[in-house]
């Protein structure tokens, strides 16, 4: 067992604004952070999607410099943060923008149920019907920093501007959109420079993207993380004297054989009793018929005993899987809760896209190896 993280993502903007001089009132079951970051004018946050920590120490070796900073001491800050439950790019960005856990803000899957509408909410993709601010109402840290007259950009693809994700868990900074790697760069190095006092978000998707499609053991996903390592060392050169970057990410991920994988479309006893699933492949979320959680619970327990951790929604949520809970949330938690430990992935092609089931890289449960992210840290010269 590895040593306990030293906090949470949802830490990581709180703790960015109290360096720029901005302290917020902890969320709903959240804390001060017990780490804290040097005072800086100008603070750079760059999110890589997928970066686990355990996959940066396998496979450090095509990042050199990002393993360099792993392993630097950082004068009581954190360097290894835990994603939260689900480990999924939806739930992660809603702890991060909103420094509260995912019980909490509501974003609790890449898949949940609607239950106004009886339906699932992708939210990723997201849905025109649903109003994203409405889904998730609680202030992000952009808008609380941005209030107390810190400039706060959002730097990504055109694409993410104005979309449901965005407005949901990131609203309030001012979106800058560039394709490349080294267009976000820039970017972001300028906005820094921009004003006295800046807040920066740089988000980078491809090294999710390729573990996904290639694998995270893959040598497409090692010249990926290559170049995100030339890009941090080409962000920590233009850092400004006054300045702070960030490295940090969502969640890691875990490799599965296409032999490992259930489906409940042609799986009829696990399909029983199952109306609606939601989650992704490695924590589905299972809504069931009508009177039909316990026989569910039962059977789902015991098929994957030994593989996967199968709580009810009140089991999970006593557990603290999801943080503090919110009433109003509750429903969009699954009546059951799975989270897979072993390398195994458990799919549902009636109501999830069919390209998940192609996906080699995974993430989702409660593993170390998808949920816990590295926080580094890069100063400039009058910072630390």
């Amino acid at each position: 067992m590895s040593e306990p993280p030293d906090g949470v993502l949802a830490d990581v903007l709180p703790a960015a604004a109290a360096a720029l001089g901005v302290m917020l009132e902890p969320a709903p079951g959240r804390a001060v952070p017990a780490w804290a970051l040097p005072a800086a004018a100008r603070v750079c946050v760059f999110l890589v999607d997928g970066l686990g920590e355990r996959l940066l120490l396998e496979r450090g070796g095509h990042g050199p410099r990002l393993r360099e900073l792993l392993g630097e001491p950082v004068d009581g800050a954190a360097r290894v943060l835990e994603s939260g439950f689900p480990s999924t790019t939806a739930t992660s960005m809603g702890s991060f923008g909103t420094g509260s856990h995912a019980g909490t803000h509501g974003m609790l899957g890449y898949q949940v149920l609607d239950p106004a509408r009886d339906r699932l909410l992708n939210e990723l993709s997201w849905d025109p019907d649903v109003d994203p601010r409405v889904w998730q109402r609680r202030p992000t840290v952009f808008e609380a920093v941005a209030a107390e007259g810190v400039e706060t950009f959002h730097i990504g693809p055109a694409l993410f501007a104005g979309s449901g994700l965005t407005e949901a868990a990131l609203r309030g900074p001012k979106f800058i959109a560039a394709d490349s790697l080294s267009d976000r760069v820039d970017a972001a190095a300028a906005a820094l420079r921009s004003a006295p006092r800046t807040l920066v978000y740089l988000y980078w998707g491809d090294v999710d993207k390729t573990g996904h499609v290639h694998g995270c053991g893959s040598w497409q996903w090692g010249e990926e993380l290559a170049q995100v390592d030339l890009a941090v060392r080409e962000l920590s050169a233009r850092l400004p004297a006054d300045g702070l970057l960030l490295v940090t990410a969502d969640h890691g991920m875990v490799d599965v054989p296409s032999h490992a994988r259930i489906d409940l479309a042609t799986d009829a006893e696990l399909a029983q009793g199952v109306h609606l699933t939601g989650g992704e492949p490695r924590a589905p979320m299972l809504y069931t018929e009508p009177g039909q959680a316990e026989a569910v619970l039962a059977r789902w327990r015991a098929r994957l005993d030994g593989r996967a951790a199968v709580l009810s929604r009140d089991e999970a949520v006593a557990a603290g899987w999801f943080g503090t809970v919110a009433d109003e949330n509750l429903p969009r938690i699954g009546d059951v809760v799975v989270s897979v430990e072993d390398v195994l992935s458990v799919h549902d092609s009636r109501h999830q896209r069919p390209g998940l089931m192609k996906l080699v890289g995974l993430h989702g449960a409660r593993t170390e190896a998808e949920t816990r992210v590295p926080l580094l840290r890069v100063a400039g010269s009058r910072v630390g």
